[in-house]
């Protein structure tokens, strides 16, 4: 009887120690890098603050030697924030974090994109529409008698939104995470 007493707490106690080792590799902790492919395009000119994104992890996900997540595992996300890129200034920017790795929450960096900057191009643009309609006269003096010409072609082309193109990789850090109680299977 004591012998069956034993093997049962034996057995009782590797269950106890083989889940806390699970529950271990299922948390993701703050710091860890996850290298993700998105799914899709995200782009300032068409995204809104809030819209879901998804994408799949390009590379294991290793914490303490432990794999806690593989490659090609399912990722989820949000864009924290869009921005449309404005005709003559403001280029467009885009930013997304992740929401959850391999059906764990998670609170992570974001990665972020800007537009290119409307300053050197608007200017280029407006200087020689203007030496153009001043005949010549050098790009000083026709940018004065050119400039509403040339901000009208500034105006026209003007927009710098930025897109990250799908199957993108980005890496992002865990910040934060609910753990393994938020794993969902």
């Amino acid at each position: 009887m004591k012998n069956r007493h034993l093997k049962l707490l034996a057995i009782v106690l590797m269950f106890t120690v083989s889940c806390a080792i699970v529950a271990q590799a299922a948390d993701l902790p703050a710091g860890t890098r996850v290298v993700v492919r998105l799914n899709q395009a995200v782009s300032s000119a068409t995204s809104h603050t809030g819209d879901s994104i998804s994408g799949s992890l390009a590379n294991d996900v290793v914490v303490n030697g432990n794999t806690v997540a593989k490659a090609g595992a399912p990722v989820n996300g949000k864009v924290s924030l869009a921005k449309p890129s404005g005709r003559l200034h403001n280029p467009g920017i885009i930013a997304i974090r992740l929401t959850s790795v391999d059906g764990t929450a998670v609170s992570s960096s974001s990665v972020s994109r800007k537009g290119a900057g409307h300053m050197k191009s608007n200017a280029t643009k407006i200087a020689l529409i203007g030496a153009l309609a001043g005949g010549g006269k050098g790009a000083a003096i026709g940018a004065g008698v050119g400039a509403g010409a040339g901000t009208g072609v500034a105006m026209a082309t003007g927009k710098k939104d930025v897109t990250i193109p799908a199957e993108s990789a980005l890496t992002f850090t865990v910040t934060g995470g609910a753990g393994s109680s938020a794993r969902r299977r």
